[in-house]
């Protein structure tokens, strides 16, 4: 049977919101771990608000249509986070493995929102595009901050490196 465009939408929500889990799960293990980089971690900091801001946003929205979200995706999206951040946790250049799969996340991300956009007039569910957009502009912030911070953050490192030597 096909899938209507509100059934796809639906799914994808869904699916948003296990990433939103999977993403919260991530950056609450790389921020108990980021003492030696103050200002990454406080960016980290401010975007994991701003992830359960997301989160809450896309529960608005599945209720909007009568669904709620996955437990199931939810909670194999939050253990795949936590065995993401333990490998990455016995690198010894774990700050710059966090920020590769960081900045390859958050465009991962920024796909999914658009696509949810670009789906809400099909599937009836206008009333979600502020939410969504929101969403969007905010994970378009973090790539850009840490797109603008990749050399620095490396650099950072090396330095970490250097004294540690």
């Amino acid at each position: 049977m096909a899938q209507t465009a509100r059934d796809i939408f639906v799914v994808g929500l869904r699916n948003a919101h296990a990433m939103e889990t999977q993403a919260r799960e991530l950056m609450e293990r790389q921020s108990e771990r980021l003492d030696d980089y103050p200002e990454v971690k406080a960016k980290v900091a401010a975007h994991l608000e701003e992830t359960n801001a997301q989160l809450r946003r896309l529960e608005q929205c599945l209720d909007a249509c009568g669904e709620s979200s996955s437990a199931l995706k939810d909670t194999t999206q939050s253990i795949a986070a936590n065995a993401m951040a333990m490998a990455h946790s016995m690198a010894g250049d774990e700050i710059l493995k966090n920020t590769f799969a960081n900045n390859a996340f958050e465009h991962f991300e920024i796909a999914a929102y658009k696509s949810l956009l670009a789906l809400c007039s099909a599937a009836g569910m206008e009333s979600s595009r502020a939410l969504l957009k929101a969403s969007l502009e905010e994970e378009e912030r973090m790539a850009a901050w840490i797109d603008t911070n990749v050399e620095k953050v490396t650099m950072e490192y090396v330095e970490h490196e250097r004294q540690a030597a």
